[in-house]
């Protein structure tokens, strides 16, 4: 028989043995939601944290903002960003999130805020011949931040894999300034020569001034700025690279990839051209094609791309790596059981120091919180510009006044001048701000003109002075044309810079008080004067000196640094 008493102890037992079970069933529950709590948080701080430190790069990304809206060159560096973040995370996903940061982020984030604050007082450049080369280029703290912050909470195994997307971050300025004279003109050259030549092949050869350059103000695009190809070479070079490293493709066939790009979209860009100035001999005296010239131009543009794109894609999927199918496990085993806890403290103080540094910068006097500048002003209207022409230079008589605008910004403000007698006379003052020297030949290179000589000749100002200036003459098959260029302040002119320095090597230091002048008194103002003429049977010589004669007229009665001083 059984006793109540032992039945008893054996039922207490069992009790106590399944309520230790129960505990210790729910007791790793417990304890598993408090870590994933605490790596929900640090995630959430780190987010928070490297969004607050791009204040410390305020001035690189404003500066790159303003560059991709106000550039259509440039304008696809705003994808480069983008791009670089989702393809570092793609690979800190592939190692499973992994914090095993290094200290050295924080070095790198601290001279990424180095070189922003060295920016704000001074920037470093080099010169060779007309070249202006930045020492410290404006992408290398994006640069040194993004690298920072991947070394600080994923680690150096991450940051290594990662090298393309945070390279990347480098190109976020995807056409160097440089390029514009060394790249930019030559290709705008070549490409207008090939338009104008084919417009003559299919008898469409320009001979009056509005279609001198194929399309004409009122009717389509203005062909120069836009015809050097380089935009679509550039979109498809970036295509080509990218897709290059998400394919894993040797290192041969990456280069042949972007190389092939680039000339494709070249090319595309030529053929482009010529089927638009077929469009254009069709269109012209028809005003339904000619309203929707524009859009045409897009079309054929928006064709001839898709076409690049797909051939990319059909060549990148004839080669393809297999990825390792373990970054997916990995990741998803990192969020199941949450960060040690060792590891999660350690990145808690990685991001109290990172805080910490940040509110040092931020406290800094040339911050960029205390060293932002007032908002500009207002720019003036085109009208009121306008009316800094004076009325009159010498015998010549202001008839009509312009202006050409890019991004709704003013860049020229022009003036025609009349004499009893005389040839119409262009004269121009680029008002854009920053733009304190332009060479007037570069423009004339993109409209496919060479000059048939340059060079610098005196000329006699209304006080009495006597100037050097730069002198270009042209022949684009119909008119004669002289150019005549000036950098005024209030109390002196000067040749332009790319004239003055051609051939010459220099290092310079210059320091940014470029908002301050162009609200200033005494910034230069460039100008350039204009005389077309017909062409005639005579020599070359005896139409560039009558040219010259003309030119010397007008400036004898102008007074350029009174009207530098007017466009200040």
């Amino acid at each position: 028989m059984i006793s109540i008493e032992g039945l008893a102890v054996s039922v207490t037992e069992e009790t106590a043995i399944a309520s230790q079970n129960a505990g210790q069933a729910l007791g790793p529950a417990a304890d598993s939601r408090r870590p994933a709590a605490r790596s929900t948080v640090l995630w959430l701080v780190i987010v928070l944290l490297v969004a607050a430190g791009c204040v410390g790069i305020e001035r690189e990304l404003s500066l790159l903002w303003r560059c991709w809206t106000t550039d259509p060159l440039r304008s696809i560096g705003m994808l480069i960003p983008p791009v670089s973040i989702v393809l570092t995370l793609r690979v800190w996903r592939e190692n499973g999130w992994e914090l095993g940061g290094s200290w050295w982020g924080l070095v790198s984030i601290a001279a990424a805020f180095f070189v922003s604050i060295l920016h704000r007082n001074a920037e470093l450049f080099l010169t060779f011949g007309t070249a202006l080369v930045s020492l410290i280029p404006l992408t290398l703290p994006v640069y040194l931040y993004g690298s920072g912050v991947v070394l600080l909470f994923a680690g150096a195994r991450v940051w290594r894999k990662a090298w393309f997307p945070l390279a990347l971050l480098l190109l976020s300025q995807p056409v160097p300034v440089v390029t514009s004279g060394m790249i930019d003109l030559p290709l705008q050259n070549i490409s207008a020569r090939v338009a104008r030549d084919f417009a003559t092949l299919i008898r469409f050869a320009p001979t009056t001034s509005q279609l001198r350059l194929m399309f004409s103000p009122d009717f389509g695009m203005f062909i120069a700025p836009g015809c050097d190809g380089i935009r679509g070479a550039v979109a498809l070079g970036y295509l080509a690279l990218i897709l290059g490293y998400l394919k894993r493709v040797s290192f041969r066939r990456w280069a042949a990839y972007v190389i092939g790009g680039v000339l494709l979209g070249y090319l595309f860009n030529l053929i482009r051209l010529c089927v638009l100035v077929v469009y254009y001999r069709i269109a012209l005296g028809v005003p339904m094609l000619e309203s929707v010239a524009k859009q045409a131009d897009y079309a054929i543009g928006s064709c001839l791309f898709l076409v690049a794109i797909l051939i990319f894609f059909r060549l990148a999927s004839l080669k393809e790596k297999k990825r390792p199918a373990t970054g997916f496990a990995r990741a998803h085993e990192a969020l199941r059981d949450g960060c040690p806890s060792s590891r999660t403290r350690n990145s808690f103080v990685r991001c109290l120091a990172f805080a910490a540094l940040l509110g040092v910068v931020l406290a800094l006097p040339s911050s960029a919180l205390r060293s932002r500048q007032n908002p500009p002003a207002a720019t003036s209207s085109s009208n009121a510009l306008a009316g800094r022409f004076p009325k009159s230079i010498g015998s010549f008589t202001l008839t009509r006044a312009w202006y050409e605008q890019s991004g709704g910004q003013t860049l020229v403000e022009s003036g025609a001048y009349s004499a009893p007698g005389s040839d119409e006379i262009t004269l121009a003052v680029w008002v854009a701000p920053f733009v304190y020297y332009h060479d007037a030949n570069s423009c004339w290179l993109a409209r496919g003109l060479k000059p048939e000589r340059v060079s610098s000749l005196p000329f006699v100002t209304v006080q009495g002075s006597s100037l050097d200036l730069s002198t270009g003459f042209y022949n684009d098959g119909v008119t004669d044309s002289i150019v005549v260029s000036v950098a005024c302040t209030p109390g002196s002119c000067s040749q332009s810079q790319q004239v003055a320095s051609r051939g010459h090597f220099s290092f310079f230091i210059l320091k940014p008080q470029a908002g301050e002048l162009a609200e200033g008194r005494a910034h230069p103002v460039p100008i350039m004067i204009r005389i077309d003429r017909l062409g005639s049977s005579q020599p070359v010589a005896v139409t560039q000196g009558a040219l010259t004669a003309e030119a010397r007229k007008f400036i004898s009665g102008l007074d350029p640094m009174s009207l530098s001083q007017a466009f200040q």
